[in-house]
C-alpha cells in the first residue's frame, strides 16, 4: 500500500449537519468537506444560515443533528480550539488597548504562527504606524484589518471567514484574497461566506450555495 491508496482525510467534513431555531429549520441537512489547500465558498442571501453555519462549525452553537470531523476525528472542543480561527462580524477587540496590545493579548490566548511577529502582521495588513492607536479610535475598515492581522498570526489550519470583505475597500478585498492564497499554499483551508458580490480568491475552490429556509446545493472543486 502507498500513500496514494490512503489519501488523508478532509481537513473538515460535515455529514447530515442541521440546525434549527425555535423549531424552525435554519439549514440542513448539509454534507460537505474541504481539504487542505482548498477553500469552500459559502454563498447565500440574508437569512440563508451562512453565519449560523460558521458558528456551528466553530463550536459556538450546537447542531441539532449531524457530525463534524477535523482531520478525520470528531471535532471535540479542544480539537476545534487548536484547528479553527474564526473571523466573525464583530471585531472582538479590546477598545482601550492599542493595536499591538490587542494582537499580543490575542496571541497569548490562542497562540502564534511560528516565526511570525505582530509588527510584521500589522505591516502586511497596512497598519504599520498604528501600533499604539487605540482600537476604539480606528475606523471600521482599520478594525477589520486589525482582525486580519490576528488571523494571519493564528497557528490554526482552518479559517472560518464570515463576510471577510465587509468594511474593506478594493485594496482590502485584494488583501483578503492574498492572505487566503498564502494560507492555502501553506497547507491550510478556508471557509468563506459571501453574498456572491465578490469573486472567490484564485485558489482551488468548492462552492456551497445556501438558500432560505435551509435548502443547499454543493458543487465539487473548481480550479
Amino acid at each position: 500500500m502507498t500513500a496514494a491508496d490512503h489519501p488523508p482525510p478532509p481537513l473538515l467534513q460535515a455529514c447530515g449537519l442541521s440546525f434549527s431555531r425555535n423549531d424552525e429549520p435554519v439549514f440542513g441537512p448539509l454534507d460537505f468537506s474541504v481539504d487542505a489547500g482548498e477553500a469552500l465558498l459559502v454563498q447565500g442571501g440574508n437569512g440563508a444560515g451562512k453565519t449560523t453555519l460558521l458558528r456551528v462549525l466553530a463550536g459556538l452553537l450546537r447542531a441539532d443533528r449531524g457530525s463534524v470531523d477535523i482531520d478525520g476525528e470528531p471535532a471535540q472542543p479542544a480539537r476545534r480550539a487548536r484547528a479553527i480561527a474564526y473571523l466573525g462580524h464583530l471585531p472582538g477587540l479590546k477598545a482601550d488597548l492599542g493595536a499591538m496590545e490587542n494582537l499580543e493579548f490575542l496571541c497569548g490566548l490562542h497562540g502564534r504562527r511560528r516565526a511570525q511577529l505582530s509588527d510584521q502582521a500589522l505591516a502586511i495588513v497596512g497598519l504599520a504606524g498604528y501600533e499604539d492607536a487605540l482600537a476604539r479610535q480606528l475606523s471600521a475598515g482599520q478594525k477589520k484589518r486589525l482582525t486580519l492581522a490576528r488571523l494571519w498570526l493564528s497557528p490554526a489550519p482552518l479559517w472560518l471567514l464570515d463576510e471577510p470583505y465587509a468594511n474593506l475597500d478594493l485594496d482590502g478585498i485584494e488583501l483578503v484574497n492574498r492572505m487566503v492564497q498564502a494560507h492555502l499554499r501553506a497547507g491550510g483551508a478556508a471557509l468563506v461566506t459571501t453574498h456572491g458580490a465578490y469573486a472567490a480568491p484564485p485558489v482551488r475552490t468548492r462552492l456551497l450555495v445556501m438558500e432560505r429556509p435551509g435548502t443547499a446545493a454543493a458543487t465539487g472543486a473548481a480550479a
